[in-house]
């Protein structure tokens, strides 16, 4: 599972959940600020899809495959590809490898993540608090961007920018307590419960 209390690591590798969940969380915060409406999509937030968004949540993931942690390797690896592939149907059609996503195509996209993300969110149940809310609250930013990208409003689309923000800020806490808690050898930043 998902990293909970602070225990050193008896097999010898570190716990790579802080990694992949702030490199999830840092991305998304980004991102949710361009969807806010506070600055345009650039390469800024492409480089972060690309290498801490995508690439280092992918290595965390095959990490959590040899900690035999089939929920952090589910989770970790397909947030990553996640975003190695929204940079791609940002950036494939301005490199003329296709035909830009249509409003429809995007709202399958988003909406097959947003059931992907809601399934994981069951899981997290049986883990800690902050993991709920990490996942919860990415269902509903899901949720958000497809009700956007289906109507064309811009203030839902602004109104999950800022939802985007806490779902990512949520992340980054709860990867930043997991390394505190481990780094002290007690809480630090509590994550809540546990559930056995």
């Amino acid at each position: 599972m998902i990293p909970t209390t602070p225990v050193p690591a008896s097999d010898g590798i570190a716990n790579p959940a802080p990694l992949g969940l702030c490199a999830f969380g840092m991305t998304t915060v980004l991102l949710n600020i361009h969807n806010a409406g506070f600055f345009e999509m650039n390469t800024m937030i492409l480089a972060m899809g690309i290498f801490y968004g995508g690439l280092a949540q992918v290595i965390a993931g095959v990490i959590e495959a040899k900690k035999n942690n089939t929920f952090g390797l589910t989770a970790f690896t397909s947030y990553g590809f996640f975003w190695l592939s929204l940079v791609g149907l940002i950036v494939f059609p301005k490199l003329g490898w296709g035909a830009a996503a249509s409003e429809g195509a995007m709202c399958a996209y988003l909406g097959i993540w947003g059931i992907f993300t809601l399934l994981l969110f069951f899981g997290t149940l049986r883990l800690n608090r902050a993991l709920q809310f990490v996942f919860g609250s990415l269902t509903i930013l899901f949720l958000l961007l497809v009700v956007g990208d289906a109507t064309g409003n811009t203030s839902i689309k602004h109104l999950a920018g800022y939802e985007g923000i806490i779902c990512g800020a949520s992340a980054i806490y709860t990867g930043i307590a997991n390394v505190l808690n481990e780094v002290y050898g007690r809480v630090v930043l509590p994550i809540g419960p546990v559930k056995v």
